[in-house]
């Protein structure tokens, strides 16, 4: 298995490979925005509408009452086959091209892929990682910010905050049925034993990164589907990345693209060969440098 995984492991794909032409800022760059917002979104023209009207009425409000707080909202349309794109143009249309950039892959790359690609192009001294289904309250994004300032003072600038639904599972596994339940006590199990020990939630998509974690973790990325969440929390645990787990509030939606029993099969294999690859050497960390 070592062999297997030490010999298919992929190089690091390039920043943004299939990205259409006219993503000028660069991570590497220097900050410009107090915050850039990620919002990956795969065939997501239905749920997209009610989670940025949520978004950007907030961040709208709190720009009013602090004028020196500037943002962007960075939507990725992963090569939907719907009106995704059309839809975030939109608000693009509204709020300005300034405010709400949309980046289109012309090819599905998955949930890390899409994430990566927005991050590579955002301009914001924090980075905030959100769902297109809007699970999560957007105004929750001040928890998630209290957890990064908890951590300071933050080694090179860096540190994580992720938000976290480890206080709801007692409730949610009331309403589960007992498959989807060994499901996920099984991968998180595998979570702890093979990647990350600290964090009780690693697939929460709302996660805050200083601009500093965000291009040494995404630049050493390699998973581009699921399990992405879980390597990004293990380069960060290697880099000797402080990280803060923070409760937030969360809602199923539906309309989840995650099928029960093949995405948590294809993210175990992610997460034994996330493992492996590190531990033979066929996967490296590299520290990356700002221009």
């Amino acid at each position: 298995i070592c062999a297997i995984a030490h010999v298919t492991a992929k190089k690091m794909p390039h920043e943004d490979p299939e990205c259409k032409k006219g993503s000028v800022p660069n991570i590497r760059d220097p900050a410009t925005r107090e915050l850039s917002v990620v919002v990956p979104s795969y065939n997501e023209e239905d749920r997209l509408p009610l989670m940025m009207d949520e978004a950007l009425d907030y961040l709208e409000k709190r720009q009013k009452r602090d004028p020196s707080f500037t943002y962007e909202v960075i939507v990725v349309n992963d090569g939907s086959k719907d009106q995704t794109a059309k839809v975030a143009k939109e608000y693009s249309k509204k709020y300005g091209n300034d405010k709400v950039r949309v980046l289109s892959l012309e090819k599905n790359r998955g949930k890390g892929g899409a994430v990566r690609t927005g991050v590579f192009s955002s301009r914001g001294k924090k980075i905030l990682m959100a769902d297109a289904d809007g699970a999560t309250k957007f105004a929750d994004i001040e928890k998630v910010e209290e957890g990064l300032k908890s951590l300071k003072p933050w080694p090179k600038e860096m540190a994580i905050s992720c938000g976290s639904r480890a206080h709801l599972e007692k409730d949610s596994i009331a309403k589960r049925s007992y498959f989807r339940t060994l499901l996920m006590y099984g991968f998180h199990f595998l979570v702890w034993f093979l990647c990350v020990k600290e964090i009780r939630d690693t697939q929460c998509g709302f996660k805050l990164l200083t601009r500093e974690a965000a291009l040494q973790t995404f630049s050493n990325l390699h998973i581009e589907r699921w399990a992405f969440d879980v390597e990004l929390l293990y380069i960060a645990q290697r880099l000797k990345i402080p990280i803060a787990e923070v409760a937030v509030n969360w809602t199923e939606i539906e309309g989840s693209k995650l099928v029960p029993f093949w995405s948590w099969l294809q993210m175990g294999r992610d997460l034994l060969f996330i493992r492996l690859r590190y531990m033979t050497g066929a996967w490296k960390l590299e520290a990356k440098k700002c221009n």
